[in-house]
C-alpha cells in the first residue's frame, strides 16, 4: 500500500526516475553513490549526475531525439548506469545487451532493439569487431573505456572524450516523460530460443526498488553489494535502485566472487546484498569457518549433505534477490 500511495503521487507530478534521481542529488550531492569494487573507484551523487548530464547533452547535440534506442554493451560499472540514466534524462530509451551475448543472438537482439547507436566496453571490443560488418552502416558506435587509437575499430568514435568536451549541466528542455512511459530494455536469457525484450517503463523500475526497500526496511546508512549483473533487473532495479530513489551506495561487483565477496563486505560496510540463487551463498553458513569441520558450531547444519541452517547462522535467503545482514559480518572470514 506505501509503495501504491508514493506511486500514484509521482504519477500525478509526472515523475520520472531521472527527476526522483534529481531530489536525492539535491539533498547529499558529495555522498558516496556508486563503488566499484573491481578498480576501488567510487561516484558522488554529484559526479553520477554530472556523467549523465554528459550523456543526455551529447546524445541530444548528436541529433538523438527522445524515443530513440541506444544499445548498451558493457560490464557492470559506474558508467553503466551512468550511460542509461543520461539517456533517460534526454527521453531516450537503452536497450541493456547481455555481455554474454555472442554472434547471432547479439546481432539479433541489436536487431530487434531498432538501436540508432551501440555503445560498448572496451572489454567487448574483439566482441563487436567479430559482428561489426553484420550490423549495418546505419548503426553508429562507440566505444567506452580507454583503448588508445591503434584499438579502436574503423568505424568506432571513442566515447569519453566526447563527454569530457559535453555540458554537464542539465538539459536545457527535458523531454515530457512521466511515470508510464519506457525507460530501458531488458532481455532474457535466451535458453528456449533467442533472447526477448522486456519493457521496463518508469513506474515499472519504482514499484520493484520501492517494494524491495520496504520490505527490508532499508534506512540510509545501509550499503548494498551488488554482484548481479546491470542488463537484469535484480542488478539494476533491485540493487542500483535504492541508490538512485532513495540515496543509499552500492557497491559494483560485475559478477559474484566466491573469494572476494567478504572481503569487499567488510572493506566497504556493506550491510545489504543482491544475490541471484540461494546456492551462491549455501557456503558462507560462516560458522563452519576456519577448522574445516562439515558442521556449523551453531546451528549443526552439515555441508557434506546441503543442510543450512541459514537463519541461526544470521542469514535468511529465499527467492528475493535482495537480502540484509541480520548479524555482524565476522571481521575475519574464511
Amino acid at each position: 500500500m506505501r509503495v501504491r500511495l508514493e506511486l500514484r503521487g509521482h504519477q500525478r507530478a509526472r515523475h520520472t526516475i531521472p527527476q526522483i534521481f534529481q531530489e536525492v542529488v539535491r539533498r547529499q550531492p558529495e555522498h558516496l553513490a556508486l563503488v566499484d569494487a573491481g578498480s576501488g573507484v567510487g561516484w558522488t551523487f554529484a559526479q553520477l549526475d554530472a556523467y549523465s548530464n554528459a550523456v543526455a547533452n551529447l546524445f541530444c547535440h548528436l541529433g538523438y531525439t527522445p524515443g530513440d534506442v541506444v544499445a548498451i554493451f558493457l560490464e557492470g560499472r559506474p558508467e553503466f548506469v551512468g550511460l542509461w540514466l543520461g539517456l533517460a534524462k534526454a527521453g531516450m530509451e537503452a536497450a541493456l545487451l547481455n555481455v554474454n551475448l555472442r554472434r547471432e543472438p547479439l546481432i539479433f537482439c541489436l536487431g530487434t532493439s531498432g538501436a540508432k547507436a551501440l555503445v560498448f566496453g572496451r572489454e567487448l571490443a574483439a566482441v563487436v569487431a567479430e559482428v561489426s560488418g553484420q550490423l549495418g552502416k546505419s548503426l553508429v558506435k562507440f566505444c567506452s573505456g580507454d583503448m588508445g587509437p591503434e584499438g579502436v575499430l574503423p568505424d568506432t568514435q571513442l566515447l569519453d572524450p566526447l563527454l569530457k568536451e559535453a555540458s554537464t549541466a542539465p538539459l536545457a528542455q527535458p523531454p515530457g516523460k512521466g511515470m508510464d512511459d519506457r525507460l530501458f530494455y531488458i532481455y532474457t536469457s535466451g535458453t528456449t530460443g533467442l533472447p526477448k525484450a522486456a519493457i521496463v517503463v518508469h513506474s515499472r523500475y519504482y514499484r520493484i526498488a520501492a517494494f524491495t526497500h520496504h520490505s527490508y526496511s532499508m534506512q540510509a546508512a545501509d550499503v548494498v553489494y551488488d554482484c548481479l549483473p546491470l542488463y537484469h533487473s535484480a542488478g539494476n532495479i533491485i540493487g542500483v535502485g535504492q541508490c538512485l530513489i532513495y540515496g543509499l551506495t552500492v557497491v559494483l561487483r560485475k559478477k559474484f566472487s566466491a573469494s572476494r565477496f567478504w572481503d569487499d563486505c567488510v572493506k566497504y560496510n556493506c550491510t545489504t546484498r543482491t544475490i541471484a540463487f540461494k546456492s551462491l551463498m549455501k557456503k558462507y553458513c560462516y560458522e563452519h569457518l576456519g577448522n574445516g569441520q562439515d558442521k556449523c558450531t551453531l546451528c549443526g547444519a552439515d555441508r557434506t549433505e546441503g543442510d543450512y541452517g541459514a537463519r541461526k547462522c544470521g542469514f535468511h535467503y529465499s527467492s528475493v534477490e535482495l537480502q540484509k545482514f541480520t548479524r555482524e559480518i565476522p571481521s575475519d572470514p574464511k
